[in-house]
């Protein structure tokens, strides 16, 4: 039992810290919640070979509560570019194929892989992520125009294959590519925000569908989605997104998003560590 209040403690703290992440960056928490679900777990003895994809979906499930909280509270700021998010055709959407790899991911990719495989990949991906949030140039552009035509299924569906591997909200990929195709810095966050329903909702099925019969779960689960962790999780990152978007607005992003990229390195170097030693 104290395990289990120490585990519900854990999960409060990491939700808050994702909503706040989702208000300032535009991303869905789960650069913060994947690691912080990945050392409960283990820590409560559940065993290594579901371990990451029990983390991975949980924290694709609690996505879909942020980013809607995210977009509401960014498009009330006037920072949400709906005719990028939703266009007219629906089809010409990046959602729309970031939503379609992002079930694909989970459904079909993720289950074929080990527990240290994803970790893995998790771990490669972050360590990427954490070099563009430091070293990033914010003022660099490669395009004036966001790509459409065959750029759409393309980069679109990458993007929703990457982010349900490792279980977050899309925003740590959206950002930086609206940012090189000249979308200004806090209206990219606030998109990128929109862009996490349309990743956590299809993963989040495919993971469910994916995990249900799958032995040697953590108990009260969907598939791989963890019930009680989504709900602690998704509670306290509730009160926290729209904190986080009016600081996005008042804060030097350059600085926060460093900061923020030095501990998600040091997460991703630790991850790497527990599975080559």
């Amino acid at each position: 039992m104290p395990d289990i209040f120490i585990m519900l403690l854990v999960m409060s703290v990491t939700g808050a810290l994702a909503g706040l992440g989702a208000g300032l960056f535009g991303i869905g928490g789960g650069a913060i919640m994947v690691p912080a679900l990945y050392f409960a777990f283990m820590y409560l003895g559940y065993d290594q070979s579901t371990v990451m994809h029990m983390a991975v979906a949980t924290s694709s499930a609690v996505i879909i509560v942020n980013a809607i909280r995210s977009v509401k509270a960014h498009d009330a700021l006037g920072n949400v570019d709906w005719n990028l998010l939703w266009p007219k055709p629906p089809w010409n959407s990046y959602a729309i194929w970031i939503g379609i790899g992002a079930f694909i991911a989970s459904l079909a990719i993720a289950p074929r892989l080990s527990g240290q495989h994803l970790t893995l990949i998790f771990a490669a991906l972050a360590l990427l992520i954490a070099l563009q949030f430091i070293f990033g140039r914010p003022n660099f552009v490669i395009s004036k125009t966001i790509p459409g035509g065959l750029a759409l299924p393309g980069i679109g569906s990458i993007v929703g294959v990457l982010s349900a591997l490792i279980g977050i909200g899309g925003g740590s990929l959206t950002v930086p590519l609206m940012s090189l195709c000249s979308v200004p810095i806090h209206r990219a966050i606030g998109t990128a925000s929109g862009f996490g329903f349309a990743i956590g909702g299809p993963a989040t099925l495919g993971y469910i569908m994916s995990g249900w019969n799958v032995p040697m779960r953590a108990p009260y689960s969907l598939g791989y989605v963890n019930i009680p962790s989504f709900f602690f999780l998704t509670m306290a990152a509730f009160l926290c997104v729209p904190l986080g978007a009016k600081l996005a607005n008042r804060l030097p992003q350059n600085t926060l998003k460093r900061v923020f990229g030095i501990c998600l390195f040091l997460v991703a170097l630790n991850l790497i560590r527990k599975i080559i030693f």
